[in-house]
């Protein structure tokens, strides 16, 4: 019980981001059949689908840059010598922090402003939807700061070399 609830936190980025991966193409190939078919279509699937796929998106950058899976270009920073290439990846450790932090700010600041405003067909507050930018850049801050920890403690922690 408590293995299954911890794979279920650990990968809990991942399990959303597949339920509304499987929501939004279930939706979208039931509408589309169900409009080929039948001359029907169900009004609220297209908003629906993309509520899913702004959730997906943001939810899954977040797991991807868990992972650090996320791409990025180094080839500058590999040749630079040991000392200076942990100290260039620091600063953009820093700088990713900075970044995803104020976006992350900015995200509530816009999710409290889209509060009030419904969605086009379902009538839903749009903050449904902009929660999806807190989430993703709240949970990408978190694993930059806990990087930088891990980073610093080793940094501390490794013996000294001359």
């Amino acid at each position: 019980m408590i293995a299954g609830l911890k794979y279920f936190f650990r990968y809990l980025e991942e399990i959303l981001c597949s339920v509304f991966l499987v929501t939004m193409i279930g939706l979208v190939i039931l509408n589309v059949l169900l409009r080929y078919i039948f001359g029907y279509s169900i009004f609220w699937a297209e908003e629906v689908a993309t509520i899913c796929f702004v959730w997906c998106v943001f939810v899954g950058a977040s797991a991807t840059y868990k992972h650090k899976m996320d791409m990025g270009i180094d080839l500058l920073i590999t040749k630079a010598p040991p000392r200076i290439e942990k100290g260039i990846r620091f600063i953009m450790a820093l700088t990713l922090l900075a970044i995803n932090g104020y976006i992350f700010y900015m995200a509530i600041i816009f999710t409290k402003i889209a509060w009030a405003k419904p969605t086009a067909v379902l009538g839903i507050s749009s903050a449904a939807v902009n929660a999806a930018l807190v989430v993703g850049f709240g949970l990408i801050t978190f694993y930059t700061l806990r990087f930088l920890y891990r980073d610093i403690v080793t940094y501390i922690k490794r013996p000294a070399t001359l």
